[in-house]
């Protein structure tokens, strides 16, 4: 095999011409090729070149910091995006807001496993995942603003069953972040805290007659790199990018390497510091009643980070293994910059694989946030008024998991509380108002969860909702809360209860000391 050519960053961003769809590796903060991206931004704002790019990613990729897809953020730059999470990249996101370029927001895990159909050469990815929810082009195909008119997604019968069809989109440019590289090209994905999708990437670079380019740490001699270690075969690679600076290529953007999110080492966890009363510990505590033995678990950012705090608390924390969507099993999952690794992981998964498990039900219990809930037990939390957050891997989750939890303060905006002799106070109510009648957009579906049968919860500090085949119901409230005007009041719509009312929380949730989840 012939030694790959190395360029400067900025000679691999002369390779990108106008008009053509470029990818880029990533999931938040991680395997980002900053250097790569950079490059390509500044020759742009140089010379106005390259224009009218299409930008195909699967994962979230940025830190809110100008780094990831947001070096794409400028007007002119991009014709169309087509990715899987935006909250990250808000500059990205006021464009698309603006009209300034067409825009897709579509399931990341169907978007992990669309490159790999690319690969193929299929039609793209046929997959029950998305349908009822904003991603059904009978509801808005994923189109996240006026401009935005052609459908990428169709419905299709397959066999009696409907299915919906992401349409394949060939990949002209691939800028890959690795770790080390040979000579020839073969590279290691050995320092990173997860690989994503970012073999499927070069594979569908390559097989649509594109160019794969990959920024590294450093380049040795060929043969030297040990085979079992290399995601990304020379083969597949035009070009190698060394990359000298730590910023442009931390193992999470801002944080300094932690080689027990690679296998390099274990650390131990020591004794952890458990959360005060609260009442996102009160979530998490009504939330870790639901846990079982043995179980496969995802959680979500935010309030569901709290089960995992309360279940290592009760002793209880070996219940459950705990995945994440970029690909780690097992360990202790990571927030901020480093979500996406996890702390003493016992495997790192390819992200399409960690989704087609996903997808098949692999997750017995899923425990996501609760944005915004309606009547038909839909929720939200990809959109909100101007500001585009996407779905990341929501709708890939909260659909297939056997059982979904989805846990959040009642109210939001302000929300104050506090616990009493057992009792629940409301200090101060938040100003928002987080069930309403109707969700701005349906990134879970009720409807589709009663079709299939699927358990669901909506938890609070102060009340827990279920989703049956009439409608929501109220089954639990906290003890010092009134019905009518602390929750139903609040509500926009009214849910529907036995008769007798909904019965108390759990009395242990209220107080101080451990609950006995143990047993």
């Amino acid at each position: 095999m012939s030694k790959k050519p190395i360029l400067t960053a900025a000679e691999a961003a002369s390779w990108v011409e106008d008009g053509v769809t470029i990818s880029t590796s990533g999931f938040v903060a991680s395997q980002m090729p900053e250097a790569l991206n950079k490059a390509l931004e500044q020759r742009f704002l140089e010379t106005g070149s390259p224009k009218n790019l299409t930008l195909f990613y699967a994962a979230a990729q940025g830190n809110r910091d100008g780094s990831g897809a947001d070096h794409f953020a400028h007007e002119g730059m991009l014709k169309r995006v087509v990715g899987g999470h935006y909250n990250m990249v808000p500059e990205l996101g006021k464009l698309i807001i603006a009209n300034k370029l067409e825009a897709y927001n579509l399931p990341q895990g169907t978007l992990s496993q669309l490159f790999r159909d690319v690969a193929a050469h299929k039609l793209g990815t046929l997959t029950h995942v998305g349908l009822n929810t904003f991603a059904d082009p009978r509801i808005e195909g994923g189109k996240l603003n006026s401009v935005t008119t052609e459908d990428i997604v169709e419905v299709v019968e397959v066999l009696g069953q409907e299915r919906l069809l992401y349409k394949a989109i060939p990949v002209d440019i691939a800028f890959i972040r690795g770790s080390i590289a040979d000579e020839n090209g073969n590279v290691t994905l050995e320092h990173e805290c997860c690989t994503n999708e970012a073999t499927s990437i070069a594979q569908a670079a390559k097989n649509s007659g594109g160019k794969v380019i990959v920024q590294v740490e450093k380049v040795v001699q060929a043969g030297s790199v040990d085979p079992k270690l290399v995601k990304i075969p020379g083969v597949y690679v035009d070009a190698l990018v060394v990359c000298d600076s730590k910023e442009d290529h931390a193992q999470c953007q801002g944080c300094e390497y932690d080689g027990s999110m690679t296998g390099d080492f274990r650390v131990p966890l020591g004794s952890l510091e458990y959360p005060p009363m609260s009442a996102k510990k009160i979530i998490g505590r009504r939330a870790a009643m639901e846990l079982e033995p043995n179980k496969v678990v995802n959680l979500g950012i935010g309030i569901p980070e709290y089960i995992s705090m309360v279940a290592n608390e009760e002793g209880i924390g070996d219940y459950m293994t705990l995945t994440v969507e970029a690909g780690p099993v097992g360990g202790v999952p990571q927030g901020g910059p480093k979500f996406g690794g996890s702390v003493n992981v016992e495997a790192i998964l390819d992200q399409p694989y960690q989704f087609d498990f996903y997808d098949g039900g692999g997750v017995d219990l899923a425990f996501l946030g609760l944005a915004q809930a309606d009547k038909e037990g839909n929720i939200n939390v990809s959109k909100f008024g101007p500001r585009i957050a996407g779905c990341g891997g929501f709708v890939n989750i909260t659909q297939n998991a056997k059982k979904v939890f989805f846990c959040g303060t009642f109210t939001a905006g302000g929300f104050k509380s506090h616990v009493e002799d057992g009792k629940l106070v409301v200090d101060q109510e938040g100003k928002e108002r987080k069930l309403i009648d109707t969700v701005e957009q349906i990134t879970f579906s009720g409807a589709y969860a009663n079709k299939t049968g699927q358990p669901v919860k909506y938890i609070t500090e102060r009340a827990v909702f279920e989703l049956r085949s009439d409608g929501v119901y109220l089954i639990e409230v906290a003890p010092g809360i009134d019905v009518q005007s602390q929750v139903i009041d609040l509500m926009g719509f009214t849910p529907k209860m036995e008769e007798g009312g909904p019965k108390l929380m759990d009395e242990r949730i209220f107080n101080d000391g451990l609950m006995g989840l143990k047993g």
